[in-house]
């Protein structure tokens, strides 16, 4: 009986753990986004300085 009321408590550890974790992500899910999109150029800013042009992949030249 006490190892199945130990394999319980790790079962619902477990569960509130992937809980925690998957409620971080949802509110972070946003600005994960937004960082990998504008760290590999998919939406980035293509806004440059005067004189300068934007090229895919390597910024503003």
């Amino acid at each position: 009986m006490k190892e199945a009321t130990g394999e319980l408590n790790m079962t619902v550890i477990t569960i509130v753990a992937i809980a925690v974790i998957g409620g971080i992500l949802a509110l972070m899910w946003d600005p994960i986004t937004n960082w990998i999109q504008n760290s590999f150029g998919v939406g980035a800013d293509t806004t440059c300085p005067d004189g300068q042009v934007w090229v895919d992949g390597q910024g503003c030249q």
